[in-house]
């Protein structure tokens, strides 16, 4: 009995080492990510293409500390621990974390140069800690034969979430950069004392415990490998199509990102559990949600705001949790383990990879999230509950369910549409859930589903080319409503043309004459005469160009070619080619293109880069006005415009104010209803100054004066690149 009970003790003693170690580096590995993209974004700029490579750098480090730990699996115990000890001491000499010291050239590609900046700059950390989970997991089972190693994975995705939650939460706001990564290399000692103490526990014997040759099997055929490599490309897929279905075509509010990413991270822990009712729960509720919230957002309607938020989100994780669960039942016997995490990490490059590069550049639609939905329930995990139909029954059912989604999406002749798309959506629905043991049948209903609800109007928009762009940035359609031209991207507004004749050239949305900025651009030729230099960094569709005299030097600074594009394009809008048809615009991320520019060369210089409603953090701190101050002539004028849903930007620009010796004042334009037909919306500008008598005359220039002093709160501190956070900025729409 004492023998039992201090083997019992022993065991546990070492699961509690193996699982702080794991914890430990998923932990800080989640807190590195975020951590050098903040670092990194002073001096790469925040084009997607930039954020794109890194995240192939981080995919690939990924992949190669699973291939690393699959590779030295197959040598002697205490040899991996060595080697991994020497490894982690090594990597130890890029600590504390900071980027190599090194400028991006001007015409350099960030697809190529970037991977190489951040490769030299974490590469090594990233990658021995990414093998920290399967090779630790290899140990255990090494250590504890009888055990279960899958179930140690769980604590390496509760790792990840703490890592994920506590970066935006606590880390970012409460410590700068610099402190940051103190605190991080402090975590990493910790990191190599846990694996030293894993390693010391490892047996000594050469090959360790010795596996029944009873209980082995034979290595994984290609079938397996490639069904493990679906069934995680599937999910780490849905978590980037999911974070831009959220984004661009139902509410840009930043942070939302987290969430996506945290449910994927949460549907490891229950999905890799010895015994998990609450996975089982998700696989028998998982047709279902198919049905309801599969359809919902693949079709890419938004019903109401709420409604497409949360269908999106519970369609992220229970689908995890239940493509995940099946990837734990289908788990090999543990002397394959790091063949089997291998293969996850393939499909987890492959699913992010199709989302971040590959889509973009084949499709103008968020086509790859009806995809993915449909992808999934060809994975799905079968319920043991569902019975099968005839076989006479399954070939009928694929041809009625197209039949019917033709009808969703038709109108037809005799049949009220709402009543005629209500019937066949029913329908539909009926059938998918007759069919749900059927994956290929279930699949073509949610195809059919998604394609009745509205996809199909979707493909005949795609067949336009000059409707709807994609680019990087994001999706950009342009449509005619209300008598009027407008840019839409997601939820957002980012220009109005009417098409009147003789209203063509007016300044609508934010930018109205009576506007913060319409009133600034009225009063530059008494501020700073005929032959002013004015720079807008932020494109849109030319609508400030029309404020443009004759004489004036304009400089446009524009991040995404596809807006330049839409912009020139007479079909389009026309505010360019009436206005301005020679204007310069220079493309690139407006922190590096003004980091270029001669010190002097403008006196007005307008700041309305706001992707949506996201928040282009590097271009509101203090070295990013003062870069400003720098472009600007002494007297000169800067103009920011802080409209916003979701951000409360006024103590930004009031701390900067005043820590930098600027003169500030807030214009809050709400219009008229009278101004309905000229459609002008709500305004929120922000003016600063070096000289506080050019400020009073620009707002003296307008008769009633609706300029107010920038008020911001005493104790908030401002953006600076070492230091930022928008959490307390937040605020209900």
């Amino acid at each position: 009995m004492a023998t039992a009970a201090l083997k019992v003790s022993t065991n546990t003693s070492a699961r509690t080492w193996f699982v702080a170690a794991i914890f430990t580096g998923s932990f800080l590995l989640f807190l590195m990510q975020p951590m050098v993209a903040r670092m990194a974004l002073p001096r790469l700029g925040g084009a997607p293409a930039v954020w794109n490579s890194a995240m192939l750098v981080y995919q690939a480090l990924l992949l190669g500390g699973y291939g690393y730990a699959h590779f030295i699996g197959r040598l002697r115990p205490r040899v991996q621990g060595i080697m991994h000890i020497a490894l982690l001491v090594l990597a130890a000499m890029w600590l504390p974390l900071a980027l190599i010291a090194t400028e991006m050239p001007v015409n350099a590609s960030p697809i190529v140069w970037v991977p190489w900046l951040l490769a030299g700059s974490i590469g090594l950390p990233f990658f021995a800690i990414a093998a920290q989970a399967p090779l630790l997991q290899r140990w255990f089972s090494i250590r504890e034969p009888e055990a279960n190693p899958y179930a140690l994975y769980a604590a390496s995705n509760l790792g990840s979430f703490g890592g994920l939650i506590a970066y935006p939460l606590l880390v970012e706001p409460l410590m700068p950069l610099a402190r940051q990564s103190i605190a991080w290399t402090v975590g990493y000692g910790l990191l190599l004392l846990l694996v030293i103490c894993c390693v010391n526990l490892l047996p000594q014997q050469s090959d360790g415990p010795r596996v029944s040759t009873a209980i082995r099997t034979a290595s994984p055929t290609m079938r397996q490998r490639l069904l493990w490599i679906a069934l995680a490309a599937v999910p780490s897929g849905l978590i980037l199509s999911t974070t831009s279905h959220l984004t661009t075509d139902i509410i840009a509010m930043p942070l939302l990102w987290v969430l996506p990413l945290g449910l994927y991270l949460l549907s490891f822990i229950f999905a890799f559990s010895d015994r998990s009712r609450f996975a089982g729960a998700m696989i028998w509720a998982f047709p279902l949600v198919m049905i309801v919230a599969g359809a919902m957002g693949g079709s890419g309607q938004v019903f109401t705001l709420s409604s497409s938020i949360a269908a999106d989100l519970l369609l992220l994780f229970v689908t995890s949790v239940a493509l995940h669960r099946r990837l734990y039942l289908l788990r090999p016997e543990t002397s394959h383990l790091t063949d089997f995490y291998l293969c996850m990490s393939i499909g987890g490059v492959l699913g992010g990879l199709f989302c971040a590069l590959v889509a973009p550049a084949i499709f103008d639609w968020l086509y790859e999230y009806p995809l993915l939905v449909v992808a999934a329930a060809l994975l799905m995990p079968l319920r043991a509950d569902a019975r099968k139909l005839a076989g006479v029954q399954r070939w009928l059912v694929g041809p009625v369910v197209l039949m019917l989604s033709l009808m969703a999406g038709a109108t037809l002749p005799g049949i009220p549409p709402l009543l005629s798309k209500a019937v066949a959506l029913v329908l539909i629905a009926g059938m998918a859930r007759a069919v749900i043991a059927h994956r290929v049948l279930f699949a073509i209903s949610i195809a059919s589903l998604i394609l009745g609800l509205g996809a199909w109007n979707s493909i005949l928009i795609s067949l336009d080319e000059h409707i709807r762009t994609r680019s990087y940035f994001g999706i950009y359609t342009v449509q005619d409503k209300d008598g009027a031209r407008i840019l839409i991207h997601g939820t957002t507004t980012h220009g109005t043309q009417i098409l009147k004749p003789g209203l063509e050239t007016y300044p609508t949305n934010y930018y109205a004459p009576r506007s913060g900025v319409g009133i600034a651009m009225r009063a530059v030729p008494n501020l700073y005469g005929a032959g002013a230099r004015i720079g807008v960094v932020g494109l849109g569709a030319g609508t400030l160009a029309c404020y443009a005299q004759p004489g004036q030097d304009w400089h446009f600074y524009e991040i995404d070619p596809a807006i330049a594009k839409i912009a020139r394009d007479t079909r389009s809008f026309t505010f360019l080619s009436r206005c301005l048809p020679n204007a310069r615009i220079e493309i690139g991320d407006a922190r590096l293109t003004l980091d270029r520019s001669p010190a002097s060369s403008a006196d007005v210089l307008v700041i309305d880069a706001f992707s949506s409603d996201s928040i282009p953090m590097h271009l509101l701190t203090r070295e990013a006005i003062a870069n400003y101050g720098r472009v600007l002539s002494p007297d000169g004028l800067l103009l920011f415009h802080i409209s916003n849903r979701y951000i409360d930007l006024k103590p930004v620009l009031a701390a900067a104010a005043r820590e930098d010796g600027w003169h500030a004042a807030i214009r809050d334009y709400q219009p008229s209803p009278a101004d309905a037909k000229y459609q002008v919306g709500r305004s929120l500008w922000v003016a600063f100054s070096r000289s506080p008598e050019m400020l009073r005359r620009m707002k003296a220039s307008d008769s009633r004066d609706g300029w107010n002093a920038l008020e911001g709160r005493p104790d908030f501190t401002a953006w600076t690149d070492d230091y930022g956070s928008i959490l307390p900025l937040l605020h209900r729409p």
